[in-house]
Order: structure tokens, then sequence, then C-alpha cells
């Protein structure tokens, strides 16, 4: 269950930066009607939209990167840990 929940968390890495980043960039972000007016706030929306959508991205992709790097490491500890031993048992192949 332990194994598990390890590569659940891991696995989930990309989804939670990724929605993070999107709704950092919401609270950053104020509403376009506030920054430009009522008038250019049809234009602004398009634009926020394509900005938070690169925002998203690229706080997925930095989730895969974290994911990547995290699961490498604990792969490499776990085979440290279980370590075949050199010695034989007079069995051979």
């Amino acid at each position: 269950m332990r194994t598990f929940a390890r590569h659940l968390l891991v696995a989930a890495l990309p989804l939670v930066c990724g929605l993070a980043a999107g709704y950092t960039f919401t609270l950053v972000q104020g509403s376009c009607v506030e920054m430009v007016g009522p008038l250019f706030a049809a234009k602004c929306h398009g634009r926020q939209l394509t900005y938070h959508l690169l925002v998203q991205t690229a706080g997925t992709a930095f989730g895969t990167l974290l994911a990547a790097v995290l699961g490498a490491w604990l792969e490499r500890r776990r085979r440290h840990v279980i370590a075949p031993s050199t010695s034989h048992t007079g069995v051979s192949p």
C-alpha cells in the first residue's frame, strides 16, 4: 500500500503543479474590465486565456520534470537498499 501511495503521489505531481500555476495566475491577474476598461475587455479576455493556458502548461511541464527527478531518485534509493549481495550461495546459473 505504501508503494502504491508513493507512485500515486509522483504521478499526480504534474497535475497538481499545473493547477497550482493556473490558480496562482488567476489570483495575480486582475479582471480585464479593471485593466483596460469595458471597451477592450473582449480582446483582453482572449489574450488572458492564452496566457493562462501558457502558464498552466509551464506548471505542468515543471511538475513533469519534478516527478521524473523524484521518481529517479526514489528508484535509485530503492535499488541501493535492495542491492544483491556479492557472495554466491554455491548455485551456478
